[in-house]
Order: C-alpha cells, then structure tokens, then sequence
C-alpha cells in the first residue's frame, strides 16, 4: 500500500491474543486513534512528533503491554522500555528497565535530545525523568495484577529462559507497541515501547530500547518497529534488517516479508512481527504470529484502517 504524507503506521503487539482477555474492538480502537494522534501530531509538526504521540497514546490507553498496561516481573513490579529514532538526523536513543514513568517513550526522546546517549537505564534514566518533571507512572490495572497472580500460581509451568520458544507458547509472545511515521519533507521515524514479557526476571532488558533491534529509522530509506520475543529480535537485528533491505532496492512490503522470512527459518513461528514505512510511502506488516492488530492513518485516506489478523483487508 503506497500512501501521501503524512503517513503513520502503528502496531500493538504480535501474539496469540486469544488468550488475552483483552476486547479485541477496544484493541484496534485504540490502535486506530493512535495512529490519528500520530497524524494530527505529524501535520503539526514533524514525523518524531507523529511516533512519540502514537506511542504515548497506546501507553497511557492501560489496554496494551506498554505505559500504564505494562506487564510486571517475575519480583511482581513493571520495569518498562522504549526507544526513538530520528531518521533526519540518524540518531536514535532508549531508556530500559524504567519503572515511574508514565510514558517511557517520552523519557527517551528526552535522552535522545538533551544527552549524548543512546541508551539509559534503571536509576539514571529515572534521574532524567525527575530533572526533566515526567509525569509519574500511577497504580497498576487491576487485570494486570489478576493475571500477575494467577501466573504465580502456575510458576512449575515457567520454563528456563533457554526455552524461548516454550515460554512463548505458554503465555503468547509480549505485546509490545510501536509506531513509524513519514512527514511531509520526507522525514522518517519509529519508536517502540514495552512492559516486556511476563515473569521476566527483574533487571532483563529486550529489543524495544535497542537501537537496530526493536526500532530503526532512516531518511531515504525506511523506518521500522518490531514486536515479539525480543532475545530472538536483538540478535537478528529485525528493523535494521528491514531497513538495509530498503536501502538495496526492496519496497516496503519486499523488505518486511523477507526479513521475517529469515526470522521465521531461524526461529520459529509464532515469534515476532515489524511495521515499516518506506521513503515512496510505501507501508508494510509482516508478522508470523496469530495476530498483530496496527493501524495506519495518512493524508488520502479518510479514516485510519485498523486489522488485527492476516486474514482481514487492510495491510
């Protein structure tokens, strides 16, 4: 699907969601109105504006693992990450293992432009979020906390982290959220943000604060987001993957398919999925999961189009 700029695309995680307990129409409601806020931020201003907002509307929405819906770990408390890039500039910055923020997105386009970082963690991410006045993260949603508890009462069931693929199959692999986004000077972004996955032990960081892993972006190219295990998503460099295949030629729907093509050959199904946006406007999803719902929002199309399976037309 070839778009007009402004252009933002956003997902909410791949997984099962089946099993979620979570309304799949509340879902793509939000992930429609994200990618709205996205497009009204872009119009405004620029495409890191689009992706920051998208990302900050899904965190503070409490129905996706991210912001206020964050999971919690395996000591029962939510450690949060997320990462921005600026394709004009080629910059990009994360914040890991937060846990007051609000919006850690947020807290990471801090870092990215009023440090010399790329990634913060833990106590000296917090420290910026206090000198900077974040807003502070409020208390738990109480299906978090019911889930939380019934999850402890199976831990016989939780297998060694060597069994990526077994975890995944018990609990469906995290959802995390993300966004990419072209303005209309041909700028290029993508953010990403998590509550992680489910029991991870405290102080485990994944893909999403990481520059190449969980988010990638880059003028003249492509910008992408990426979703699922992210121990798998690190070592393969999903979005980077994505956007080098851009840049030698591929559209952004060639470039999502063969990458995760490549993920799924080494590792499995039911194990990930990316958004991206390409520098024609061109707009992908390719996951290898049961479901992934996104969104996309842009300036020659009337509403934004929101799909939560393969099978459903959108992207």
């Amino acid at each position: 699907m070839r778009l007009a700029p402004p252009v933002v695309v956003v997902h909410g995680g791949a997984g099962r969601w089946r099993t979620r307990g979570v309304d799949r129409e509340r879902v793509l409601e939000v992930v429609a109105e994200a990618a709205h806020r996205g497009f009204t931020a872009a119009e405004r201003g620029d495409a890191l504006d689009a992706v920051v907002e998208a990302v900050r509307y899904m965190e503070d929405s409490g129905v996706l693992n991210a912001g206020m819906g964050s999971v919690l770990n395996l000591a029962g408390y939510v450690e949060m990450d997320a990462g921005v890039m600026d394709g004009a500039r080629l910059r990009g910055a994360g914040v890991a293992a937060v846990r007051s923020v609000r919006n850690p997105v947020v807290l990471a386009r801090v870092v990215l432009e009023h440090t010399d970082h790329v990634l913060m963690v833990g106590e000296g991410a917090e420290r910026i979020a206090e000198f900077f006045a974040l807003e502070k993260r409020g208390e738990t949603p109480r299906r978090v906390l019911e889930r939380y508890r019934e999850l402890l009462k199976n831990l016989d069931r939780v297998p060694h982290w060597s069994r990526v693929r077994e975890f995944a199959r018990l609990y469906g692999v995290a959802d995390t959220v993300g966004a990419v986004a072209m303005d209309r000077r041909g700028n290029l972004a993508a953010a990403t943000s998590t509550g992680g996955v489910w029991l991870k032990l405290p102080g485990r960081v994944g893909d999403s604060p990481i520059l190449g892993a969980g988010y990638y972006a880059e003028n003249g190219a492509a910008a992408a987001s990426a979703t699922g295990l992210g121990e798998y998503i690190v070592v393969y460099q999903l979005c980077r993957r994505v956007v080098d295949l851009v840049k030698s030629g591929a559209s952004a729907p060639e470039a999502a398919e063969e990458a995760m093509e490549g993920f799924t050959r080494m590792f499995g199904g039911g194990t990930a999925g990316v958004i991206v946006v390409d520098h024609h406007g061109y707009v992908a999803a390719a996951f290898n999961t049961e479901a992934m719902p996104r969104a996309v929002a842009a300036w020659n199309l009337p509403n934004p189009v929101a799909v939560f399976s393969r099978e459903e037309k959108g992207f």
